[in-house]
């Protein structure tokens, strides 16, 4: 009898800019203080893209490269590349085709997937599909945001918050039982009018108007967001652990969104995990949107061990939500950085 085969992720790679925006700098861009967004957010600095030549692709094939590197993984083994973005260079090609062409990757088929923050929940799952049919045998998601490229550096609501950065991991199949186990994803339209960008697609194309009316730009209702975000990732977690008996004693780590530090010890309070349970770097890179999981993953890799219990869970506009539960395929630190 054939073992069931399941999509383990066998490497991690990211990119982060090397232009650091702290909050002293920003305090002197818009009114804001060290003090207030230490407090409510969490965030102390976040990385800048500045180069205006380079954009999300850049990041990453870059974030791509070192995994591949990492992996000892040739390029043109690569199946298939899905990038989670919402910052893409363009309309299209879409931003994981561009990623595919810059890394190598001349043999995959590539394409974007835009669930705001929950963007590489959303995709490590697709990427799962493909492996556990065999359609696949390496693939590559990737979250990569370029969220600069959309914030309002005079709305002190929204422009502490997001940093650029990008996030990789490859997917194989596994036999052991190791990989993406479950994930239980959601969406819901009425948030829409909670989080948005306004102007940039078809509703509202680039005029005088848009740019003029800053509608291509990040809008948001902080405390909608805050309210729903805080109940949908520990409800949603919470559900995984009890589709599988699932214990906080169990679980090795929760890789949660870094959208608010308060979010995350929500979730976690909800789950009954400790903070040293909690894949945590908000402090360093704020909200890269979808590259937060995969930076989290990067960062812990390290710590990680085969076998582990982790559950990813993100929040994100739209709404968007979900969690994955996977078991980890490899002892991290085996990979030095």
């Amino acid at each position: 009898m054939n073992k069931k085969i399941t999509a383990a992720i066998t490497g991690v790679g990211a990119y982060l800019p090397d232009y650091i925006l702290d909050n002293d700098e920003l305090s002197q861009m818009v009114d804001t203080t060290d003090e207030w967004i230490m407090t409510r957010i969490g965030i102390k600095t976040r990385h800048i893209l500045k180069d205006p030549t380079k954009a999300s692709s850049y990041m990453g094939s870059m974030a791509v490269n070192e995994l591949l590197e990492k992996t000892g993984t040739n390029p043109k083994d690569i199946d298939l590349v899905i990038c989670a973005t919402v910052t893409p260079d363009m309309i299209f090609p879409s931003t994981g085709n561009m990623i595919a062409y810059q890394a190598g990757c001349s043999n995959a088929f590539a394409f974007d997937m835009s669930a705001a923050c929950s963007g590489f929940l959303f995709a490590l799952a697709t990427g799962s599909k493909y492996i556990e049919t065999g359609a696949c045998k390496k693939v590559v998601v990737v979250g990569a945001e370029k969220m600069s490229s959309i914030v309002d550096y005079n709305d002190r609501a929204t422009c502490p918050i997001f940093g650029d950065g990008a996030g990789a991991v490859l997917l194989e199949p596994n036999e052991e039982g190791l990989g993406v186990i479950d994930h239980l994803l959601h969406s819901d339209g009425s948030g829409e009018k909670h989080l948005h960008m306004k102007a940039g697609g078809s509703l509202n194309p680039a005029s005088y108007e848009t740019v003029a009316n800053n509608w291509h730009t990040i809008t948001q209702e902080g405390q909608a967001v805050f309210k729903a975000a805080v109940a949908h990732m520990a409800d949603v977690s919470v559900s995984m652990m009890e589709r599988h008996n699932l214990s906080a004693d169990d679980i090795r780590y929760l890789v949660p969104h870094q959208a608010n530090l308060r979010i995350i010890d929500a979730t976690a309070k909800r789950m009954g995990l400790e903070r040293d349970k909690c894949m945590i770097n908000i402090e360093k890179y704020g909200n890269t949107t979808s590259a937060t999981l995969p930076l989290c993953l990067w960062d812990y890799e390290s710590r990680l061990k085969k076998g582990d219990n982790l559950i990813l869970a993100a929040f994100g506009g739209g709404f968007t939500w979900g969690s994955v539960y996977l078991k980890w395929a490899y002892d991290g630190g085996n990979f030095l950085k």
